[in-house]
Protein backbone atom coordinates (compact mmCIF):
# COMPACT_ATOMS: atom_id res chain seq x y z
CA UNK A 1 0.00 0.00 0.00
CA UNK A 2 0.97 3.67 -0.24
CA UNK A 3 1.66 5.74 2.86
CA UNK A 4 3.05 9.16 3.78
CA UNK A 5 6.62 9.17 5.12
CA UNK A 6 8.65 12.12 6.38
CA UNK A 7 12.24 11.44 5.31
CA UNK A 8 13.82 14.70 6.44
CA UNK A 9 12.72 18.25 7.26
CA UNK A 10 10.78 19.48 4.26
CA UNK A 11 10.94 16.07 2.55
CA UNK A 12 7.55 14.31 2.60
CA UNK A 13 7.02 11.37 0.24
CA UNK A 14 4.34 8.81 -0.56
CA UNK A 15 6.14 5.47 -0.28
CA UNK A 16 5.22 1.82 -0.61
CA UNK A 17 4.66 0.35 2.87
CA UNK A 18 3.60 -3.12 4.05
CA UNK A 19 -0.12 -3.81 4.18
CA UNK A 20 -1.40 -3.97 7.78
CA UNK A 21 -2.63 -7.28 9.20
CA UNK A 22 -4.63 -8.29 12.26
CA UNK A 23 -2.18 -8.75 15.14
CA UNK A 24 -4.48 -8.92 18.19
CA UNK A 25 -8.03 -10.32 18.22
CA UNK A 26 -9.29 -6.86 19.24
CA UNK A 27 -7.81 -5.21 16.09
CA UNK A 28 -9.57 -3.91 13.00
CA UNK A 29 -8.23 -2.98 9.57
CA UNK A 30 -9.76 0.09 7.94
CA UNK A 31 -9.45 1.61 4.50
CA UNK A 32 -8.59 5.25 5.15
CA UNK A 33 -10.73 7.69 3.19
CA UNK A 34 -9.25 10.87 4.74
CA UNK A 35 -6.58 11.77 7.29
CA UNK A 36 -5.53 14.99 9.02
CA UNK A 37 -2.33 16.95 8.88
CA UNK A 38 -2.17 17.66 12.61
CA UNK A 39 -0.79 20.77 14.27
CA UNK A 40 2.02 18.63 15.66
CA UNK A 41 3.19 17.50 12.18
CA UNK A 42 4.94 20.78 11.23
CA UNK A 43 7.41 20.47 14.10
CA UNK A 44 9.46 17.64 12.54
CA UNK A 45 8.66 18.96 9.06
CA UNK A 46 10.31 22.27 9.92
CA UNK A 47 13.23 20.59 11.67
CA UNK A 48 12.28 21.90 15.11
CA UNK A 49 11.73 18.35 16.35
CA UNK A 50 14.59 15.95 15.61
CA UNK A 51 14.01 13.03 13.25
CA UNK A 52 15.64 9.63 13.63
CA UNK A 53 15.42 8.43 10.05
CA UNK A 54 12.29 8.23 7.85
CA UNK A 55 9.07 8.39 9.90
CA UNK A 56 5.56 7.36 8.72
CA UNK A 57 3.01 10.06 9.54
CA UNK A 58 -0.56 10.51 10.73
CA UNK A 59 -2.78 9.87 13.75
CA UNK A 60 -6.21 11.36 12.92
CA UNK A 61 -8.39 9.56 10.38
CA UNK A 62 -11.75 8.34 9.10
CA UNK A 63 -12.44 5.34 6.91
CA UNK A 64 -14.32 2.15 6.15
CA UNK A 65 -13.84 -1.07 8.13
CA UNK A 66 -12.40 -3.87 5.97
CA UNK A 67 -11.65 -6.59 8.52
CA UNK A 68 -12.02 -7.21 12.27
CA UNK A 69 -10.40 -9.54 14.76
CA UNK A 70 -12.20 -12.44 16.42
CA UNK A 71 -12.92 -10.51 19.66
CA UNK A 72 -14.29 -7.33 18.05
CA UNK A 73 -18.01 -7.15 18.91
CA UNK A 74 -19.45 -3.74 17.98
CA UNK A 75 -17.47 -2.66 14.93
CA UNK A 76 -18.41 -4.43 11.67
CA UNK A 77 -16.90 -4.60 8.17
CA UNK A 78 -18.44 -2.04 5.86
CA UNK A 79 -19.07 0.59 8.55
CA UNK A 80 -17.80 4.15 8.13
CA UNK A 81 -15.85 5.00 11.29
CA UNK A 82 -14.12 7.90 13.03
CA UNK A 83 -11.03 7.04 15.08
CA UNK A 84 -9.19 8.68 17.93
CA UNK A 85 -5.49 9.51 17.96
CA UNK A 86 -5.36 7.39 21.14
CA UNK A 87 -6.53 3.79 20.82
CA UNK A 88 -8.35 2.84 24.04
CA UNK A 89 -10.47 0.01 25.40
CA UNK A 90 -13.19 2.45 26.62
CA UNK A 91 -13.95 0.08 29.51
CA UNK A 92 -11.24 0.74 32.12
CA UNK A 93 -11.95 2.98 35.12
CA UNK A 94 -10.16 5.93 33.52
CA UNK A 95 -12.10 5.62 30.25
CA UNK A 96 -15.40 5.37 32.15
CA UNK A 97 -14.49 8.64 33.89
CA UNK A 98 -14.19 10.32 30.49
CA UNK A 99 -10.40 10.31 30.13
CA UNK A 100 -9.98 7.92 27.19
CA UNK A 101 -6.67 9.52 26.23
CA UNK A 102 -5.24 8.14 29.48
CA UNK A 103 -6.60 4.59 29.13
CA UNK A 104 -4.45 2.03 30.93
CA UNK A 105 -4.18 0.10 27.65
CA UNK A 106 -3.84 3.11 25.34
CA UNK A 107 -1.87 3.00 22.11
CA UNK A 108 -0.74 6.23 20.43
CA UNK A 109 -1.87 6.01 16.82
CA UNK A 110 1.10 8.15 15.83
CA UNK A 111 3.20 5.04 16.44
CA UNK A 112 1.09 3.16 13.86
CA UNK A 113 0.56 6.09 11.45
CA UNK A 114 -2.68 6.68 9.62
CA UNK A 115 -1.77 8.73 6.53
CA UNK A 116 -1.92 5.57 4.44
CA UNK A 117 -4.35 3.58 2.32
CA UNK A 118 -4.99 1.10 5.12
CA UNK A 119 -4.29 1.06 8.86
CA UNK A 120 -4.52 -1.37 11.76
CA UNK A 121 -6.61 -0.04 14.66
CA UNK A 122 -5.91 -1.61 18.08
CA UNK A 123 -8.78 -1.95 20.57
CA UNK A 124 -11.25 -1.33 17.76
CA UNK A 125 -14.44 -1.48 19.84
CA UNK A 126 -13.22 1.25 22.17
CA UNK A 127 -11.38 3.38 19.62
CA UNK A 128 -13.69 3.57 16.62
CA UNK A 129 -17.07 5.30 16.42
CA UNK A 130 -19.34 4.16 13.59
CA UNK A 131 -21.55 6.70 11.83
CA UNK A 132 -25.18 5.79 11.00
CA UNK A 133 -24.27 5.29 7.35
CA UNK A 134 -21.62 6.10 4.80
CA UNK A 135 -20.46 9.69 5.16
CA UNK A 136 -21.15 12.28 2.50
CA UNK A 137 -17.91 13.88 1.21
CA UNK A 138 -18.85 17.33 2.51
CA UNK A 139 -19.12 15.93 6.07
CA UNK A 140 -15.63 14.39 6.09
CA UNK A 141 -13.79 17.57 7.23
CA UNK A 142 -16.09 17.83 10.27
CA UNK A 143 -15.58 14.16 11.10
CA UNK A 144 -11.82 14.66 10.90
CA UNK A 145 -12.19 17.48 13.42
CA UNK A 146 -13.99 14.98 15.66
CA UNK A 147 -11.05 12.60 15.27
CA UNK A 148 -8.75 15.35 16.48
CA UNK A 149 -10.58 15.66 19.83
CA UNK A 150 -12.13 12.21 20.25
CA UNK A 151 -9.61 11.25 22.94
CA UNK A 152 -9.82 14.53 24.90
CA UNK A 153 -12.92 16.36 23.67
CA UNK A 154 -15.22 15.41 26.56
CA UNK A 155 -13.82 18.26 28.64
CA UNK A 156 -14.29 20.83 25.90
CA UNK A 157 -17.82 19.58 25.22
CA UNK A 158 -18.79 19.76 28.92
CA UNK A 159 -17.50 23.33 29.27
CA UNK A 160 -19.06 24.43 25.99
CA UNK A 161 -22.41 22.98 27.06
CA UNK A 162 -22.24 25.00 30.28
CA UNK A 163 -21.53 28.21 28.37
CA UNK A 164 -24.29 27.45 25.86
CA UNK A 165 -26.74 26.97 28.74
CA UNK A 166 -25.81 29.94 30.94
CA UNK A 167 -24.18 32.29 28.48
CA UNK A 168 -20.83 32.53 30.26
CA UNK A 169 -18.54 30.75 32.76
CA UNK A 170 -17.80 32.69 35.94
CA UNK A 171 -16.42 30.01 38.21
CA UNK A 172 -15.32 26.38 38.08
CA UNK A 173 -14.28 23.74 40.60
CA UNK A 174 -12.13 20.91 39.25
CA UNK A 175 -12.50 18.00 41.62
CA UNK A 176 -11.06 14.79 40.12
CA UNK A 177 -9.55 12.26 42.48
CA UNK A 178 -9.03 8.60 43.29
CA UNK A 179 -6.99 6.95 46.01
CA UNK A 180 -4.76 3.92 45.54
CA UNK A 181 -3.59 1.28 48.03
CA UNK A 182 -0.41 2.07 50.00
CA UNK A 183 2.77 0.79 48.37
CA UNK A 184 6.52 0.83 48.82
CA UNK A 185 7.77 3.42 46.33
CA UNK A 186 10.15 0.85 44.82
CA UNK A 187 7.32 -1.63 44.23
CA UNK A 188 4.66 0.68 42.75
CA UNK A 189 3.47 -0.59 39.37
CA UNK A 190 3.74 1.86 36.48
CA UNK A 191 0.07 1.18 35.64
CA UNK A 192 -0.94 2.37 39.13
CA UNK A 193 1.18 5.53 38.83
CA UNK A 194 -0.31 6.28 35.40
CA UNK A 195 -3.86 5.66 36.62
CA UNK A 196 -3.74 7.98 39.63
CA UNK A 197 -2.00 10.74 37.72
CA UNK A 198 -4.35 10.40 34.75
CA UNK A 199 -7.36 11.19 36.93
CA UNK A 200 -5.97 13.33 39.76
CA UNK A 201 -3.65 15.53 37.68
CA UNK A 202 -4.51 15.18 34.01
CA UNK A 203 -8.24 15.38 34.73
CA UNK A 204 -7.79 18.71 36.52
CA UNK A 205 -5.46 19.97 33.78
CA UNK A 206 -7.85 19.05 30.97
CA UNK A 207 -10.82 20.68 32.70
CA UNK A 208 -8.93 23.89 33.52
CA UNK A 209 -7.54 24.11 29.99
CA UNK A 210 -10.98 24.39 28.43
CA UNK A 211 -12.41 26.60 31.18
CA UNK A 212 -9.61 29.07 30.56
CA UNK A 213 -10.49 29.35 26.86
CA UNK A 214 -13.80 30.95 27.82
CA UNK A 215 -12.56 32.94 30.80
CA UNK A 216 -9.70 34.34 28.73
CA UNK A 217 -12.20 35.64 26.19
CA UNK A 218 -14.40 37.09 28.97
CA UNK A 219 -11.50 38.67 30.82
CA UNK A 220 -12.82 37.35 34.12
CA UNK A 221 -13.46 34.21 36.13
CA UNK A 222 -12.36 32.14 39.10
CA UNK A 223 -11.12 28.55 39.13
CA UNK A 224 -10.46 26.31 42.13
CA UNK A 225 -8.56 23.06 41.67
CA UNK A 226 -8.83 20.28 44.23
CA UNK A 227 -5.45 19.20 45.58
CA UNK A 228 -5.12 17.63 49.03
CA UNK A 229 -3.11 17.83 52.20
CA UNK A 230 -1.15 15.25 50.20
CA UNK A 231 -0.10 18.13 47.96
CA UNK A 232 1.49 19.90 50.92
CA UNK A 233 3.17 17.06 52.84
CA UNK A 234 4.55 13.59 52.24
CA UNK A 235 3.30 10.35 53.80
CA UNK A 236 5.17 7.02 53.52
CA UNK A 237 3.49 4.55 51.19
CA UNK A 238 1.64 7.25 49.24
CA UNK A 239 4.29 8.51 46.81
CA UNK A 240 2.25 8.21 43.61
CA UNK A 241 -0.90 9.74 45.08
CA UNK A 242 1.04 12.61 46.61
CA UNK A 243 2.91 13.19 43.35
CA UNK A 244 -0.44 13.76 41.62
CA UNK A 245 -1.62 16.18 44.30
CA UNK A 246 1.70 18.10 44.39
CA UNK A 247 1.31 18.35 40.62
CA UNK A 248 -2.10 20.00 40.99
CA UNK A 249 -0.54 22.74 43.13
CA UNK A 250 2.26 23.32 40.63
CA UNK A 251 -0.30 23.49 37.84
CA UNK A 252 -2.43 25.91 39.87
CA UNK A 253 0.29 28.34 40.89
CA UNK A 254 1.85 28.52 37.43
CA UNK A 255 -1.49 29.08 35.69
CA UNK A 256 -2.48 31.60 38.39
CA UNK A 257 0.55 33.77 37.62
CA UNK A 258 -0.14 33.53 33.90
CA UNK A 259 -3.83 34.45 34.11
CA UNK A 260 -4.02 36.94 37.00
CA UNK A 261 -3.17 39.85 34.65
CA UNK A 262 -6.03 38.70 32.40
CA UNK A 263 -8.63 38.93 35.15
CA UNK A 264 -8.83 35.23 35.98
CA UNK A 265 -8.05 34.03 39.52
CA UNK A 266 -6.88 30.44 40.03
CA UNK A 267 -6.42 28.81 43.44
CA UNK A 268 -6.38 25.34 44.97
CA UNK A 269 -8.08 23.84 47.96
CA UNK A 270 -6.26 21.15 49.99
CA UNK A 271 -8.73 19.02 51.97
CA UNK A 272 -7.62 16.99 54.94
CA UNK A 273 -9.28 13.68 55.76
CA UNK A 274 -12.91 14.24 54.83
CA UNK A 275 -15.95 12.04 55.45
CA UNK A 276 -16.51 10.96 51.84
CA UNK A 277 -17.23 7.61 50.15
CA UNK A 278 -13.53 7.34 49.21
CA UNK A 279 -12.43 7.68 52.85
CA UNK A 280 -15.20 5.32 53.99
CA UNK A 281 -13.88 2.74 51.52
CA UNK A 282 -10.31 3.20 52.78
CA UNK A 283 -11.48 2.63 56.35
CA UNK A 284 -13.46 -0.47 55.33
CA UNK A 285 -10.40 -1.93 53.57
CA UNK A 286 -8.15 -1.31 56.56
CA UNK A 287 -6.04 1.23 54.66
CA UNK A 288 -6.98 4.00 57.11
CA UNK A 289 -7.68 3.89 60.84
CA UNK A 290 -10.50 6.34 61.57
CA UNK A 291 -9.53 7.00 65.19
CA UNK A 292 -5.94 7.71 64.13
CA UNK A 293 -7.10 9.94 61.28
CA UNK A 294 -9.27 11.96 63.65
CA UNK A 295 -6.45 12.23 66.18
CA UNK A 296 -4.04 13.48 63.48
CA UNK A 297 -6.29 16.47 62.83
CA UNK A 298 -6.08 18.89 65.79
CA UNK A 299 -9.81 19.54 65.54
CA UNK A 300 -10.22 15.82 66.47
CA UNK A 301 -12.76 14.85 63.80
CA UNK A 302 -13.10 14.23 60.10
CA UNK A 303 -14.06 17.13 57.86
CA UNK A 304 -17.27 17.26 55.84
CA UNK A 305 -17.87 17.79 52.13
CA UNK A 306 -19.93 20.86 53.02
CA UNK A 307 -16.90 22.46 54.68
CA UNK A 308 -14.85 21.97 51.52
CA UNK A 309 -17.68 23.39 49.44
CA UNK A 310 -17.82 26.51 51.60
CA UNK A 311 -14.07 27.06 51.14
CA UNK A 312 -14.40 26.63 47.38
CA UNK A 313 -17.31 29.06 47.19
CA UNK A 314 -15.35 31.65 49.16
CA UNK A 315 -12.33 31.32 46.84
CA UNK A 316 -14.67 31.88 43.89
CA UNK A 317 -16.47 34.81 45.52
CA UNK A 318 -15.73 38.56 45.43
CA UNK A 319 -14.64 38.19 49.05
CA UNK A 320 -11.49 36.46 47.78
CA UNK A 321 -10.87 38.93 44.95
CA UNK A 322 -7.26 39.52 46.10
CA UNK A 323 -6.46 35.82 46.58
CA UNK A 324 -4.38 34.38 43.72
CA UNK A 325 -2.28 31.22 43.47
CA UNK A 326 -3.03 29.98 46.98
CA UNK A 327 -3.13 26.34 48.06
CA UNK A 328 -5.61 26.66 50.94
CA UNK A 329 -5.51 23.90 53.58
CA UNK A 330 -8.96 22.88 54.81
CA UNK A 331 -7.69 20.16 57.08
CA UNK A 332 -8.63 20.75 60.69
CA UNK A 333 -5.11 22.00 61.41
CA UNK A 334 -3.20 18.96 60.06
CA UNK A 335 -0.42 20.85 58.25
CA UNK A 336 -0.15 23.46 61.02
CA UNK A 337 1.04 20.92 63.58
Amino acid sequence: MRGVVLHAPGDVRVDERPDPVIVEPTDAIIRVTAACVCGSDPWPYRGIEKLDGPVPMGHEYVGVVEQVGSEVRTIKPGQFVVGSFWACDNTCEICRSGYQSACVHRVLMGTICTQAEYVRIPLADGTLVATPGMSEPDLVPSLLAASDVLGTGWFAAAVDQTVDTFGRLDMAYNNAGIQIPPSDAADEAVEVFDRVNAINLRGVWASMKHELRHMRAQGSGAIVNCSSLGGLVGIPGRASYHASKHGVIGLTTSAALEYAPRGVRINAVCPGTIDTPMVTDMIAKGELDQAEAEANQPINRLGTAEEIAQAVLWLCSPGASFVVGVALPVDGGYVAR
